[in-house]
């Protein structure tokens, strides 16, 4: 099974500042292992130092719960079937856009957080870092990963894409 190593880690930060300084956003992108762990993390210069801790727990959250963060604004709206999730994980759990899985083979073997801009932005940061872990290649030759915006996680509900 392929593992998040600094290397890839870094690449998925230069594809995702790049698509940041493309919108003009100073940005903090964090990466993670499939544990949640803190891989490597850059702080654009004149990013906000709230983004730091947000980005990361975006990436976490997207571990965490196997799914892009931005699915469970939906769910845990006022009446929905996750009202409340994020007061859990001692406020850890983020459901603001952009922290989305990496995804190898089903399996969650990362993730990436993203804050700068709006939810939205976030998410166009972090998909630029999600189609570069895509396009990469194990030693086997095969594609390395996938992960769709808008889809649940296996066995368990899917909310739409805010």
């Amino acid at each position: 099974m392929h593992k998040m190593t600094l290397e890839l880690a870094k690449s998925l930060i230069a594809a995702a500042e790049q698509k940041a300084r493309e919108l003009g956003l100073a940005s903090d992108i964090a990466i993670v292992d499939d544990g949640g762990n803190l891989v490597a993390f850059h702080r654009m210069d004149n990013a906000r130092i709230a983004g730091i801790v947000i980005s990361q727990d975006k990436a976490w959250t997207s571990v965490a719960m196997k799914m892009p963060t931005a699915n469970l604004a939906q769910a845990a709206a006022p009446g929905g079937p996750s009202f409340g999730i994020n007061t859990t994980n001692n406020g850890r759990l983020v459901i603001l856009g952009g922290g989305i899985p990496l995804v190898k083979d089903k399996v969650v073997i990362g993730g990436i957080g993203v804050s700068g801009g709006t939810s939205a932005q976030d998410i166009e940061v972090a998909n630029a870092a999600v189609q570069a872990f895509e396009s990469k290649r194990d030693l086997g030759g095969s594609q390395l990963g996938t992960v769709r915006i808008g889809t649940g996680y296996i066995g368990y509900p899917v909310y739409p894409q805010q």
